[in-house]
């Protein structure tokens, strides 16, 4: 198996690139003129990393496909994500990165809600692609983070380490929200997949074999990570993820429920239901009948 190199804490990465480590938990590299100190192909971090990639310099992987990355990208890495890292001994990186430990966060704002921010869990063709101007305002808040790591630490350093590095990221999820629009023909188009996975799986004998499908599943299918899969259904519809396919499921249940040759326990089955009372409970909240109510009513 190929070893993977791992780097738990900040002040690694910053030795790894011959950079001046400023703070244990925090740093923002310029990677102009550097290199790494080995050539690993497999990677992983103990704490949240995001490049800004200023050119194409060695391809980043998750898992097998590549990252959707060119001029002006930012790729975000979570603690313990696996990044396959395709460079050779002519690599010279070029960018800038923003690393920051897990504990940094602690009894902060942004501690408790960085699992909020999706998009580091996002995967392959998922990369966040700048304008120049978007560019100017990543750059800005490395900037401002870089300012007070210069100053030494004070009591003041770490809540306005944290409320920058929560700015930018809130930065970056105004860019998503308008990386979505500006690709609203690639989402429509992956919505329609969905909406086509959907029928064919309830068309299937999948529902009796596997059960209700997943958000998991669904994402798996389509080659997108479940994250990035739940926002772009939720950008483009209105609706999570599951509340859509419930959504669906509730529309097949309406339908098969008006055949009164089946009972509504084969019904349940049918649609995936392990338990017949879970499709009653689920129906009843959707609709406000339960499925003999609804029945006796058509």
């Amino acid at each position: 198996m190929e070893k993977i190199l791992r780097i738990d804490n900040v002040s690694g990465h910053d030795a790894f690139y011959h950079q001046e480590n400023l703070h244990p938990l925090v740093s923002i590299i310029n990677f102009e003129g550097t290199a790494p100190e080995v050539y690993a192909s497999k990677m992983s971090f103990g704490f949240y990393a995001v490049y800004l990639k200023d050119v194409r310099c060695g391809d980043i992987k998750y898992g097998r496909a590549t990252y959707d990355y060119q001029d002006r990208t930012l790729v975000f890495v979570a603690p313990g994500q696996v990044i396959n890292v395709s460079i050779d001994q002519d690599y010279k990186p070029q960018g800038f990165a923003l690393l920051f430990h897990p504990d940094l966060l602690s009894g902060t704002p942004l501690g408790r809600h960085i699992h909020d921010y999706s998009f580091f869990a996002y995967e392959s063709k998922e990369a966040l692609h700048l304008s120049e101007k978007e560019r100017k305002i990543v750059l800005d808040c490395f900037s401002k983070i870089r300012y007070e790591l210069e100053q030494g630490t004070d009591k003041h350093s770490k809540t306005l380490i944290a409320a920058n590095i929560e700015l930018f990221l809130n930065y970056c999820v105004r860019f998503y929200d308008r990386q979505f629009i500006t690709r609203n023909n690639v989402n429509r188009s992956n919505i329609e997949k969905f909406e086509n996975l959907l029928k064919e799986y309830f068309h299937s004998d999948k529902p009796q074999t596997i059960g209700l499908p997943a958000v998991t599943y669904c994402a798996t299918q389509l080659h997108l990570s479940p994250n990035y899969f739940g926002d772009m259904v939720k950008k483009e519809t209105g609706k999570t993820a599951i509340e859509y396919i419930q959504l669906k499921v509730m529309n097949l249940a309406k339908e098969r429920i008006l055949d009164t040759s089946k009972s509504i326990s084969e019904i349940a089955y049918e649609l995936g239901f392990k338990y017949p009372q879970h499709f009653t409970r689920t129906f009843k909240k959707n609709t406000g009948y339960s499925p003999n109510e609804y029945r006796s009513l058509n």
